[in-house]
């Protein structure tokens, strides 16, 4: 039997973080539907995570500092609003339009590549680009409105966490000579504190409830969201580490396919003719990204 290559087992971890955020809808679902707030079961779970590990490495004498890392404070910020975003959106918009307007992250990479990587893009990675924000303009584009404007909360939250996980996936293969611990308290910390954060916010300005007293029921929901977050992240955190940013982008796109099969089959999600024909050149821009003759890893 031949030996499993590093990047197989890179691909592997990348389609388990996919499907781990594809499905994730379904916990937060019902979180709410008892009585939880999307934001504050995310404070809630990456907080007992983020406690859990931050004690783990204390006791073992692996906790170190951040200061000759500094980037670790963006991917903090960068990973917990990717969080708040998505979490939240999932809970409150139909799934599959949240997920394909979170998955124009393979276009925005090429930005965001370019900024922190330093990686110019390429004619075909502009033409990606344009053929991803066309797939945008045509999802968001209704009978009803003049312009191609986000139609709920969902759409701008799908929007703003699909751009800072571009952020959060070029930001590990920029720290990935950093300790993985750190890493991950990083990205568990950002979610529990951003977290906490918007939900204050929400609750001042009345976006948000404030919630039920606490529910022995949430417990299985909430032990379910930390240990597939926790296992999720680690495996995001060795696969994006692994690959190039295009194919970690490439990858992840599989979220879609977990994410639209799970919510078309329980019903959270309806299929609309802009969806479909928006939704194609959106994942088709996407899967340009890896079949060019100029692509490696």
């Amino acid at each position: 039997m031949g030996k499993t290559s590093p990047k197989s087992l890179a691909v592997a971890g990348l389609l388990f973080n996919a499907f781990v955020w594809g499905v994730c809808w379904w916990p937060f679902k019902h979180l709410e539907a008892q009585g939880l707030h999307p934001l504050w079961a995310t404070a809630l779970v990456y907080g007992l995570v983020f406690v859990s590990i931050a004690l783990w490495l204390w006791r073992t004498g692996r906790l170190v500092g951040w200061g000759p890392h500094p980037g670790l404070w963006v991917l903090l910020l960068a990973s917990g609003l990717t969080n708040v975003g998505f979490n939240w959106a999932v809970t409150v918009g139909d799934v599959v339009r949240v997920v394909l307007l979170f998955y124009l992250m393979p276009a925005w990479s090429v930005l965001v590549a370019w900024w922190l990587l330093g990686e110019k893009p390429s004619r075909m990675a502009l033409l990606r680009l344009l053929l991803a924000l066309t797939g945008l303009f045509i999802v968001l584009k209704t009978p009803e409105t003049p312009w191609p404007v986000p139609e709920s909360l969902a759409d701008m939250l799908a929007l703003m966490s699909g751009f800072t996980f571009a952020v959060t996936n070029a930001l590990l293969l920029k720290l990935k000579d950093t300790p993985a611990s750190s890493r991950t308290l990083a990205m568990f910390g950002g979610g529990a504190i951003m977290a906490t954060l918007a939900a204050l916010i929400g609750l001042a300005i009345g976006v948000v409830h404030a919630g039920q007293a606490f529910s022995w029921g949430w417990l299985p929901y909430v032990g379910l969201l930390c240990l597939s977050f926790l296992l999720g992240n680690l495996a995001l955190q060795y696969g994006a580490a692994r690959l190039a940013a295009h194919t970690t982008a490439l990858v992840m796109l599989s979220e879609v396919l977990f994410a639209s099969v799970s919510s078309v089959m329980l019903g959270a999600s309806d299929w609309e003719s802009r969806t479909l024909i928006g939704g194609v050149l959106i994942l088709l821009a996407a899967l340009l990204s890896v079949v060019g003759p100029a692509q490696h890893d």
